[in-house]
């Protein structure tokens, strides 16, 4: 084992002294009084956008940045923070001053908790995000509240809190990618920032504190280079790096999802399955699925399963969830036979053709009634018939299902599990302005990297702007068009 002498140790605690006069290893220390900017400095950008005002700092109007006077490597940062509507701002870590501009040193910590930017320039990035390269997308808390944020960072390992909750983790290999002009977008050796973004982006931050923290050892990142390099080279790109369909079974738990997400960098909406036979059937289960699932740094989906679905819950229950989705496994046949077309037993197929016919025909009036978000599960044929695939899903077929969907602003999946629907179709609803989600549908523990998914982000041209996102509340389905009596047709 190398040996550190007392020299090395002393040498190592005079330049963090000299940087850091009045912090001390292993304790919390105060630096912002809650009256003056004393020990911080404003960028000569925009200088009155930072302001103090009844006992916080205020980051509201055109771009601009105050950085603290001193430097650390190994820290625990903690703030109070409150956002307004249309907030968008940061918390940077290992910077250091800029007269202007964005810092180009270091890391951004998100802070947006409801912000959704324009249609053409969507901002994703929320609360927690490590800025374009380990981007959190669901929201944490909300506007017009304190909430607690804490950054703690040692050697090449970065965590990010919120209210305590660990919303993100990055370790950040050997030479990372970063794109031309952000080499230094990494962690070194640095000083902190607050961020005020732009005109309508107000913020405020107090009882701002940080703690030294000692020399420790560099993780080995979980992951190999080439995924961090690929998760890295999305997130910069905007893609939102989200698996919609999770469904806690075969032993997987809400906190190995959140392990998975922390470790892969993909986030995961999880989803119940609701309907008649299915573990949440009524509002009392579903208020109660919610309760258990309150507070998880995930997505809450809604599967809903069969067509009665409709019948069984309240349009208020329906909306708390961020989603809801569906297929078309479930049906009944014309001659009012109940379809259950992944399980061979519960499947009658008397004609092929007719029997596509009628499927179609059958997703048609599901998603031209239901409330939904996203079509899942697409174009999934029973066993009985599924390798004649290429020929029962002709492009008039696969061109009505597109049709229904674009009229009613339904998302279509492209499943990692199924590895459907196939390049052709996933082009011509591209084409169509369909949007598009990421899915897998687990049978057990295993998530997998989507890999089918990201192929097609290529294959198929995907950009950012053709994935779906998250309604919100005044558009969520549900809320425009209600819960129908029965499904017709």
């Amino acid at each position: 084992m190398k040996r550190i002498t007392i020299v090395q140790i002393l040498a190592v605690a005079l330049i963090f002294t000299a940087c850091n006069p009045s912090i001390k290893t292993g304790e919390w220390v105060s630096v912002f009084d809650g009256e003056t900017l004393k020990g911080w400095k404003k960028s000569a950008e925009n200088p009155e956008s930072i302001t103090v005002e009844n006992g916080a700092i205020k980051c509201a109007g055109p771009r601009a940045h105050l950085f603290y006077d001193g430097e650390l490597k190994n820290f625990e940062f903690e703030a109070e923070v409150k956002t307004l509507e249309h907030s968008n701002s940061g918390i940077f870590i290992h910077t250091e001053y800029q007269e202007e501009g964005w810092p180009s040193k270091g890391y951004e910590i998100q802070v947006n908790n409801s912000y959704r930017g324009s249609e053409e320039h969507p901002e994703r990035r929320k609360t927690g995000s490590v800025y374009n390269v380990r981007n959190v997308y669901y929201p944490l808390v909300e506007d017009n509240q304190w909430f607690t944020m804490r950054v703690k960072v040692v050697e090449n390992h970065i965590e990010v809190f919120v209210n305590d909750v660990k919303v993100n983790e990055y370790i950040e290999p050997e030479n990372p990618w970063r794109p031309d002009g952000q080499e230094n977008v990494k962690l070194s050796q640095g000083t902190f920032a607050l961020q005020a973004h732009d005109a309508g982006s107000t913020t405020f931050y107090k009882n701002i504190r940080v703690k030294a923290l000692p020399e420790g050892e560099r993780k080995e990142p979980e992951v190999d280079k080439e995924w961090d390099t690929l998760v890295t080279q999305l997130m910069y790109a905007g893609f939102p790096l989200i698996d919609y369909h999770v469904h806690l079974k075969g032993g997987l738990t809400l906190e190995g999802v959140v392990e998975n997400s922390q470790r892969l960098g993909i986030n995961y909406g999880i989803a119940p399955n609701c309907g008649l036979h299915f573990p949440v059937t009524n509002d009392e289960s579903l208020n109660q699925y919610m309760e258990d699932v309150a507070g998880s740094p995930t997505f809450k989906g809604m599967q809903a399963e069969g067509r009665e679905w409709v019948t069984l819950f309240s349009p208020e229950a329906v909306a708390k969830f961020d989603y809801v989705f569906t297929d078309a496994m479930t049906f009944t046949d014309t001659k009012g036979r109940r379809n259950r077309i992944w399980i061979p037993e519960e499947v009658w197929v008397d004609d092929e053709q007719q029997f596509m016919e009628q499927l179609v025909g059958k997703i048609e009036a599901i998603f031209s009634q239901e409330p939904v978000d996203i079509y899942v599960n697409p174009t999934v044929l029973p066993a009985v018939i599924e390798d004649n695939y290429d020929e029962l899903w002709t492009k008039e077929r696969m061109q009505r299902v597109i049709d229904v969907l674009a009229e009613n602003n339904i998302a279509l999946e492209i499943n990692a599990r199924y590895k459907l629907p196939k390049p052709e179709m996933i082009k011509m609803a591209k084409e169509a302005g369909v949007k598009f989600s990421f899915g897998t549908n687990n049978t057990g523990s295993d998530l997998g990297r989507l890999d089918y998914c990201i192929d097609m982000i290529e294959e198929c041209e995907l950009t950012p702007n053709d994935m779906f996102e998250i309604k919100p509340e005044a558009k969520k389905p549900v809320n425009v068009k209600g819960l129908p009596d029965e499904i017709t047709g």
